[in-house]
């Protein structure tokens, strides 16, 4: 695609960010273009259920709640196109983004690109995604039952999944590179209580074992040097995420985790460009939180664009 249409918004990123963005411009009468890689929902696509967005009281899965926010957005006017972003200039007038389907140009700019697991980055961690190692127990947890599994981290994300999974494996091993956890103290009282959690402080995972399949781990205890191996059937990496703001370095003002500086109004330090969902700077990254930056965001771009953008 190549040609000077200018869209009044692109947003870049279909997840439940980029896409109540996309569903508030469309209603407002926006010619708005969602950009999206692979398929709509993003990280929100992997999770088996969500029960915390209100509305769904049985539950929905991340999947089929993505379809929804898709066709939602569309049947307003949103239009999606599939096509990877590998360039932007968001100082320029109108914004301009080279993709994998030409250059696109608008007046306004939401980046919705979120944010990935952070993996360990130990030898035949890729190789063995879906054969035993795994970065969410929302969504994979299940495929655990009665079985031994591994939980590497000592935030709140480890903390929620070694919970979540003890309600489901038979047994849980917390692996932390320290001698306490770094989560909240609301999870320490059921993380010790639980039967079925064992703790394996100052340690790191060293080297991965498997077969087919992920048969164990080889631990180092950090303070004494010793190693030993664990057998396992699972390990979840729950070591904190990336945001995905490759493209926006130099452009943007990112925190020191590489978040985008922006507060409630998701403006970010060029006019014209708002950040929504889990790439920038909150306190709390959920589905229903990606989803009321998104509202805002077309606020403050309606406000810009009738000041003349």
């Amino acid at each position: 695609m190549s040609n000077n249409h200018i869209y009044d918004m692109i947003i870049v990123g279909g997840g439940p960010g980029g896409y109540t963005a996309a569903l508030y411009a469309a209603r407002s009468g926006l010619d708005v273009c969602i950009l999206e890689k692979l398929s709509a929902g993003g990280q929100m696509a992997l999770s088996s259920q969500i029960d915390n967005y209100s509305g769904f009281e049985d539950g929905i899965d991340g999947f089929t709640l993505a379809e929804k926010m898709q066709r939602h957005a569309e049947k307003f006017g949103a239009k999606s196109e599939y096509a990877e972003v590998t360039a932007m200039d968001l100082k320029s007038n109108p914004k301009r983004l080279e993709t994998s389907e030409g250059e696109f140009l608008g007046k306004t700019v939401v980046i919705a690109t979120g944010a990935n697991p952070k993996e360990l980055g130990i030898e035949n961690e890729p190789k063995l995604i879906g054969r035993g190692v795994a970065y969410c127990a929302s969504c994979d947890g299940m495929a655990f039952r009665g079985k031994t599994v591994v939980v590497v981290g000592g935030g709140n994300s480890a903390a929620s999944d070694a919970l979540l999974l003890s309600r489901i494996a038979k047994k849980v091993i917390i692996v932390h590179r320290r001698d306490k956890l770094r989560a909240t103290k609301i999870y320490h009282d059921p993380l010790m209580k639980a039967e079925n959690i064992e703790f394996r402080w100052n340690s790191v995972v060293e080297e991965l074992l498997f077969d087919e399949r992920l048969t164990g781990v080889r631990l180092k205890n950090v303070s004494t040097g010793e190693e030993d191996v664990v057998e396992c059937d699972g390990i979840f990496i729950s070591v904190g995420r990336k945001p995905a703001t490759d493209l926006v370095k130099g452009q943007l003002d990112l925190d020191k985790s590489g978040y985008i500086v922006a507060g409630e109004s998701t403006e970010t330090n060029i006019p014209g460009v708002y950040a929504v969902g889990d790439v920038r700077t909150k306190v709390l990254r959920q589905v229903i939180t990606a989803a009321s930056d998104g509202a805002v965001a077309v606020h403050m771009a309606e406000e810009y664009i009738a000041g003349g953008a």
